[in-house]
């Protein structure tokens, strides 16, 4: 038997069914009589000791800058929430419902009150609460909590659903594959399962299976397939597709060590985007030649409490410890839009990805701004460093941060505490910034390219909208153009230009973006590898060619086919 699904993390694997059944919630809604509501309440304090113990065991796994564990620890601070347990006593003491039923009421008001905030931060925490709730539920009424350490070897994990809390529980080494009802390429459990390198299938209705635990599966997430008890044949299949994956992967491999060149020796560096200290730790794994993108905002979307000065200087003098000597390239905090930060009171918007965010942000919010350019001048005393601002897209906004840091510089002078030069950039991903670019292109050291945002602006396309995604692709006629003009004019001016969205990380548009003049790039972990091989493909005239091809064409699907034919 065979079910299809959308292949999200790529890979194929081989193990026992392993299902995750869905608390289907059938409680008894009758009142209790006052005689029981003390036993309730013990029943739900032993529970939630219960689910904080395997919490916590969870989370001493982890490194603590990992995203896994600060979705374990958000989920710890829930069950100790004061508030909340304050509210479920009083709805076993007054409401008298049983210790499930309050659970089931007051995390659904909690979950309520997060979708109805108009954050989309806060409405995807809202789908942790209620998973949240029914593992506790879970736990009151079986005594104990779903033991996902004891997964045997091999499991290739059902679930309806994974929620990326629920995520940072499984024990990855005993997991071969997750095949998932719902969900799709953009979910956030598909990113963090494409991170852990674990073959995933999403929107597989593998329930019309009557899949059991123990039973045989392959999952094929190349071509999105899912096969319940696979027969000799179709094991044989893909036992070769699989051996042709590990041979392209070892082929990878064998580049880490490698120079970075074109075929005809022109060396391109690869640096790595990263959104967190211990993904640095994974630089050596692809050769990466440094960090071209820090995503900062994490360490603020991630903590409930903000991360001080002294908190960030010590944890950019630990990147730079472990780069080395390599450069560290950071972009200042990018809030707003879809990055909210539960410790900021953050005003809802009608339109956040057109409002306060970004450089926008920060400058309206200078003390928050300044604690984090003097953690930075700081740490520049221990090394390279480079800064660089998203979402400039006048000259006046790129002036104001620089008196900003001139005036943080003087603050640290007085305050007697050193700092470090930095090189200084702009990400450049609106039409705004690329026709003002010449104007600010003198007070600038580098730039780098954020194709994501500069497709969105530029197309007035939602990048998060999957009805969008085939009309609006990230590579299209305009894009290249645009990207054209920022690099001819960054090149005149003598100023670096590099590139950090996504395009960077796509084999396919490697050829065609070093053709275009584009003298670095910065690259998904998962990618560097294909991105080195695929430069090492190409000599340079042959990449200034195809560049030239490519700029004549208006339309996207000839521009795709032409790179098509070209990778392939």
């Amino acid at each position: 038997m065979t079910m299809r699904g959308i292949a999200v993390s790529a890979g194929i694997a081989f193990g026992q069914a392993k299902v995750l059944r869905t608390y289907e919630s059938k409680l008894d809604y009758h009142l209790l009589p006052p005689s029981q509501l003390a036993r309730e309440q013990q029943r739900l304090n032993r529970a939630l000791k219960t689910l904080i113990k395997q919490s916590q065991a969870c989370a001493a796994k982890l490194d603590p800058e990992s995203d896994n564990y600060q979705l374990i620890e958000a989920d710890l601070l829930l069950l100790e929430d004061e508030e909340l347990l304050a509210e479920l006593s009083d709805t076993i003491g007054k409401r008298q419902f049983s210790a499930a039923l309050a659970v089931e009421h007051s995390f659904a008001k909690q979950a309520q009150a997060m979708q109805e905030a108009d954050s989309p931060y806060l409405a995807r925490r809202a789908e942790d609460v209620l998973s949240l709730g029914q593992r506790l539920i879970r736990t009151l009424l079986t005594g104990h909590c779903d033991n996902l350490s004891r997964l045997p070897e091999n499991a290739i994990v059902l679930a309806k659903d994974i929620t990326p809390a629920e995520f940072a529980t499984l024990p990855l080494e005993r997991v071969s594959a997750l095949v998932l009802q719902t969900g799709g390429v953009t979910s956030h459990t598909a990113i963090l399962a494409r991170s852990a390198g674990i073959p995933t299938l999403m929107s597989c209705p593998w329930q019309t299976l009557e899949v059991t635990d123990g039973m045989t599966l392959a999952v094929d997430a190349i071509n999105g397939e899912l096969y319940v008890e696979p027969d000799e044949t179709q094991i044989s299949d893909l036992n070769a597709q699989k051996q042709q994956a590990e041979e392209r992967k070892s082929a990878l491999l064998a580049l880490k060590g490698t120079v970075t060149q074109t075929k005809d020796g022109r060396s391109i560096p690869l640096l790595a985007n990263v959104g967190c200290i211990s993904e640095i730790n994974h630089l050596a794994d692809v050769g990466a030649e440094g960090v071209g993108l820090f995503r900062t905002e994490f360490l603020f979307m991630n903590n409930h409490e903000l991360p001080d000065e002294n908190r960030q200087y010590q944890l950019y003098c630990d990147a730079l410890q472990l780069l080395d000597g390599k450069p560290l390239t950071i972009r200042s905090m990018d809030l707003g839009a879809d990055k909210e930060v539960p410790a900021l009171a953050m005003d809802s918007e009608e339109n956040p990805a057109l409002g306060l965010r970004g450089i926008r942000y920060t400058l309206a919010h200078p003390k928050l701004f300044s604690a984090q350019l003097r953690a930075i001048l700081r740490a520049a005393n221990h090394g390279p460093i480079r800064l660089m601002f998203p979402m400039v897209n006048q000259v006046e906004e790129l002036e104001a941060v620089l008196a900003l840091l001139e005036q943080c510089k003087q603050e640290l002078v007085e305050a007697e505490k050193g700092f470090g030069e930095l090189e200084l950039g702009i990400v450049v991903e609106t039409p705004a910034a690329v026709f003002n670019l010449a104007s600010m292109l003198p007070l600038l050291d580098f730039v780098s390219i954020g194709t994501n945002d500069l497709t969105q602006y530029t197309m007035a396309a939602d990048r998060a909208n999957p009805l969008l995604i085939d009309q609006y692709p990230v590579l299209s006629p305009v894009i290249i153009r645009l990207i054209a003009q920022i690099i001819e004019q960054a090149k005149a001016a003598k100023v670096r230009v590099s590139m950090c969205g996504e395009l960077a990380s796509n084999p396919s548009a490697t050829a065609l973006l070093i053709g275009l003049g584009l003298e670095e790039f910065s690259v998904n972990l998962a990618s560097l590898l294909e991105v080195k091989q695929a430069l090492s493909r190409w000599s340079y005239p042959d990449c200034v060619e195809l560049a030239h091809k490519a700029l004549q064409i208006s339309r996207i699907d000839a521009l795709n086919q032409l790179l098509t034919h070209c990778h392939s």
